[in-house]
């Protein structure tokens, strides 16, 4: 299974036009069987998803931020992060950024924590609570990039976000085919869109967006 993880996941990235290093793939590989041992008691993903579907519909997706995280002092914070889609993915292959997840679900923070601990990864944290918990998660926090994949409407979401207005930060939202049709429905539009980069997953046909917004 190894051989093949590795042989998918290169060629998965390479069609998508980056890589990544050795210990990169050593750390993914690892994140990838503790996540199958744990999801067979702990509802992760949807079990009847096949190892194919795991690797490129979870890692390769969520490695799609890599390129997008190019500046020093990277600080990403992604809300509701359920198995770690997509920073825990990003901080494995990436590890000398910061990294604090959100994820208000017990079972799979206890997953979070475990992966963070098997990899010895370190300036990453997990925040077992919603995101409009302010008290804990408090709208100075310095970040220079916040994503979400798969969370809320856009227009929800966006509102969910305004209030770190003050970092300056890059929202990243990874979104489908319909983005267009969300952005118009959203009435008041506290960002500016910056850019979309559309792409279609390497092997399914897929086909994603990654939209940047910047605060107004």
């Amino acid at each position: 299974m190894k051989e093949h993880f590795y042989s998918m996941l290169t060629d998965g990235l390479e069609r998508l036009g980056f890589g990544i290093d050795d210990g990169a793939f050593e750390r993914l590989f690892v994140y990838f069987t503790e996540l199958k041992k744990w999801n067979k008691r702990v509802n992760l993903v949807a079990r009847r998803t096949s190892d194919d579907q795991l690797i490129e519909n979870h890692f390769v997706d969520s490695l799609t931020l890599l390129p997008l995280l190019t500046k020093s002092d990277i600080h990403l914070l992604d809300i509701g992060s359920g198995a770690g889609f997509p920073g825990l993915v990003c901080k494995a292959a990436m590890p000398e950024m910061t990294v604090t997840l959100v994820e208000p679900r017990s079972k799979r923070v206890s997953f979070l924590n475990h992966i963070i601990r098997t990899l010895r990864l370190t300036d990453v944290e997990v925040l077992a609570q919603r995101i409009e918990d302010e008290d804990a998660l408090h709208s100075t926090l310095k970040v220079s990039h916040i994503t979400c994949r798969a969370v809320a409407e856009l227009g929800a979401f966006l509102a969910m976000v305004q209030r770190f207005s003050s970092s300056e930060a890059r929202v990243v939202c990874m979104k489908g085919p319909r983005w267009k049709k969300e952005i118009a429905e959203v009435s008041e539009m506290p960002f500016v869109l910056q850019g979309v980069e559309e792409y279609t997953l390497p092997f399914s046909g897929g086909r994603r967006s990654l939209l940047l917004f910047d605060f107004k």
